[in-house]
């Protein structure tokens, strides 16, 4: 109980199969709070898809079953967790993050960061043969190139910037690519057979089908009040005739208010107000006398991001 994920996991298979299958070359990411299912969850699934998975940091890496390689997304430069596997491929987009590895004594895979037009991190066509230099000269094997392209813009903008990069790159290495819709990656793997070109993936593979996703949180409470109360870490007033409504969700679930200031909860097909901002386990919510209220017992939508969102139930259902 408390804010629960409910998924209809058959249809929820088959819908990341299909997705699996749409991108030959696949690497499913499985990151931070593991896009809402959490990262254990997702992993075995990950690990039946492909040989290589893609985690956010060199402490998630250790998520990723002995038989898999992980792809470490973020660069590192502080001391390296000690369970950290051999087979790991650790991203650098700068000749600081080469030294930082060479300091901690890493001398296995690295994957090689192409500056996009987000301008994260990586590095220039001007800059790269400095960084393959110092890779080379650190003892380390670079094993693929990864672009990072950004979520807006048009499909043929994508594919101009990722045809930019090729002329400066490698044939020999693979690319690695994200945010590209699966008919351009096609096009784009089409045009060019002589490279190894691959697409990791994570929100469009455990996300494409959110009909099949329900996320809910219990009541807990209910009370009575009346104008001219008050309720609340701060004493709200209360304005008009209703209830105060107490729901076990909050801020330790990744819980809040909407990008507009609105509530995310929802019951009877219409929004709960907030009563006050979220704390960390209990939204309090008001609900007006005239409108639907609900029980204690009853569950209530949340609108909210999966990827921002700690559920404390994975409920599967057929």
């Amino acid at each position: 109980m408390g804010l629960r994920l409910r998924v209809r996991r058959q249809a929820w298979m088959q819908s990341v199969q299909a997705q699996a299958a749409l991108r030959p070359g696949l690497i499913p990411v499985v990151k931070g709070n593991g896009y809402g299912f959490g990262r254990r969850t997702l992993m075995p699934i990950a690990a039946e898809l492909a040989t290589q998975v893609a985690v956010g940091t060199v402490y998630e890496a250790g998520d990723v079953p002995s038989n898999r390689s992980a792809m470490v997304l973020t660069p590192h430069l502080d001391a390296l967790p000690a369970d950290l596997a051999p087979t790991a491929s650790l991203t650098v987009g700068a000749v600081e993050h080469v030294q930082a590895l060479v300091d901690q004594g890493w001398r296995g895979d690295v994957v090689l960061k192409l500056q996009s037009s987000m301008h994260r991190y990586g590095v220039t066509p001007g800059e790269l043969g400095v960084l393959a230099s110092t890779v080379d000269a650190a003892g380390c094997t670079p094993i693929a190139y990864a672009l990072h392209l950004p979520l807006s813009g048009t499909a043929q903008a994508h594919a101009d910037e990722v045809e930019a990069w090729l002329t400066s790159l490698d044939p020999a290495l693979p690319v690695v690519l994200s945010h590209l819709d699966t008919d351009t990656y096609l096009q784009i793997t089409r045009r060019h057979p002589e490279r190894t070109l691959r697409i990791r993936c994570g929100t469009a593979l455990w996300h494409a089908d959110r009909s099949l996703m329900q996320l809910t949180a219990d009541v807990l409470d209910v009370h009575a009040v009346k104008a001219g109360q008050t309720a609340g870490y701060r004493d709200t007033s209360i304005t008009a005739d209703g209830w105060v409504v107490l729901v076990a969700a909050g801020s330790a679930h990744g819980v809040g208010p909407l990008d507009d200031g609105r509530s995310p909860f929802h019951f009877a097909r219409q929004r709960l107000l907030l009563l006050e901002p979220v704390h960390m386990h209990t939204a309090m919510l008001f609900v007006p006398a005239e409108q639907v209220c609900p029980r204690i017992g009853d569950r209530v939508d949340v609108q909210r991001p999966l990827i921002l969102t700690h559920v404390d139930e994975l409920d599967w259902v057929r």
